[in-house]
């Protein structure tokens, strides 16, 4: 596997470290073998990989959410800030600023978009002012929203519905947001857009990110670290500078050789032999 630099791995703290979790469905599915990755605090961390690879599954057991699916994390540990979070309840995770945005955005249709956003804020206990306040925030990196925020969500775009269920998130004054798929479904134009914003909240609000993403050109453009899965497990981590640079993963997720660009074609046919598969 690839490593992080002396320099990035002494001087960032870890917010979020997940040590060799395995997680089953019905008791009897085995989703995850082993997976371990570390989130620094103040970063954005992408786990890449194909569809079905396990990275839904992996945010899931981390937010607690995967009880609503039968799965239960059946080994292994996930520390946030030291403290074990396996089995906690998903909504003391959020007031403890760990919140996920669903893969499929996951508005509520029938309320408004601003409706929507105040949805985020009902664990909160520091006042309407307060929360007045990160609204006007949220409206000011999603200028869209203020426009549409008398609008149904159901009848929003969809890249307005990310960008709402997004926003509510950061309405619960989070410290860590786990981001499903932001890519999915939307146009190469909104999905820079997305992922710009990501950028500044993270920058500007000091947001961690921890984003599961197939598309894995554009995650490696904005992210900091990376870690790639396939068949439920972690095959390779690194920074996402070294993880652009690497072959296999130019051959094999960015359609890239030393020849230059491969067709599919090749590229199937290629990922056969990959060596941490062997």
């Amino acid at each position: 596997m690839l490593d992080a630099s002396p320099s990035e791995t002494t001087t960032q703290t870890t917010l979020l470290d997940v040590n060799n979790i395995e997680v089953l469905y019905n008791h009897v599915i085995l989703a995850l073998k082993g997976v371990s990755l570390s989130v620094p605090k103040g970063g954005i961390t992408a786990l890449l990989g194909g569809n079905g690879a396990g990275k839904s599954t992996t945010l899931k057991a981390i937010s607690n959410l995967i009880h609503s699916e039968r799965g239960e994390v059946t080994k292994g540990s996930i520390l946030y800030e030291g403290r074990n979070m396996v089995g906690l309840d998903p909504a003391d995770l959020v007031k403890a600023g760990v919140v996920q945005v669903m893969e499929g955005r996951h508005c509520f249709e029938h309320l408004t978009v601003e409706e929507n956003l105040l949805t985020g804020a009902y664990t909160r206990t520091d006042g309407r002012g307060a929360t007045a306040s990160d609204l006007e925030m949220v409206y000011e990196y999603f200028p869209r929203l203020k426009e549409r925020r008398k609008s149904q969500a159901g009848y929003t775009s969809g890249g307005e519905q990310q960008m709402t269920a997004i926003g509510r998130a950061l309405m619960s004054k989070p410290r860590m947001i786990l981001l499903d798929e932001p890519s999915m479904g939307l146009a190469p134009q909104l999905v820079e857009q997305i992922f710009e914003i990501v950028a500044r909240l993270n920058r500007e609000q000091g947001v961690t990110f921890l984003l599961a993403e197939q598309n894995t050109n554009v995650a490696l453009r904005y992210a900091h670290t990376g870690f790639i899965m396939e068949n439920g497990r972690i095959v390779m981590e690194g920074t996402a500078e070294a993880l652009r640079e690497n072959p296999d993963v130019k051959e094999f997720y960015l359609g890239m050789s030393d020849k230059g660009r491969k067709s599919f074609r090749e590229v199937r046919s290629y990922r056969r032999r990959k060596r941490w598969l062997a």
